[in-house]
C-alpha cells in the first residue's frame, strides 16, 4: 500500500478497511485480516493497525469476537456511507463549490458535467 505523507497512516488504514468493505471484498458478518495479519501485508506496525481498528470498532465498522478476531459489522455499509457522505458535505464540498464560483462555472455546466458523470 502506497501511503500519503499528509494524513496519518492509521487514517488511510481507516479509510482502506472502509473501501474495502463498500466494495464488498470483505463481507457483512465476515471475519477480517487480524492486526497482524494486515499490518505484514501493508508493512505497517501491528500498533497502527490496531490504531486503526481500535477507531472502526468505536464507530460500529467491525467489531471484535474475544479471541476470534475482528469481523465486519452487519450494518458497517449503511455506517460507512452516512459518515464519508456527512463529511463530504462538511469538507468537501463546501471547497468544491468555492472553487467552481470562484472560475465563474455555471451551475447549468455543473449539472451537465455531474450527468455525464
Amino acid at each position: 500500500m502506497k501511503f500519503n505523507n499528509e494524513k496519518p497512516i492509521y487514517l488511510q488504514i481507516i479509510d482502506m478497511v472502509m473501501e474495502k468493505i463498500l466494495k464488498k471484498e470483505w463481507k457483512n458478518s465476515e471475519k477480517i485480516l487480524s492486526v497482524r495479519d494486515l499490518g505484514s501485508s501493508i508493512e505497517v506496525n501491528p500498533n497502527t493497525v490496531m490504531r486503526a481498528y481500535d477507531k472502526l470498532q468505536q464507530d460500529g465498522i467491525i467489531f471484535n469476537k474475544r479471541g476470534l478476531g475482528f469481523y465486519v459489522a452487519e450494518d458497517a455499509i449503511d455506517k460507512i456511507l452516512q459518515n464519508k457522505r456527512q463529511h463530504f458535505l462538511s469538507n468537501e464540498a463546501p471547497l468544491f463549490f468555492q472553487t467552481a464560483k470562484l472560475l465563474q462555472i455555471s451551475k447549468e455546466e455543473l449539472i451537465e458535467l455531474y450527468q455525464n458523470y
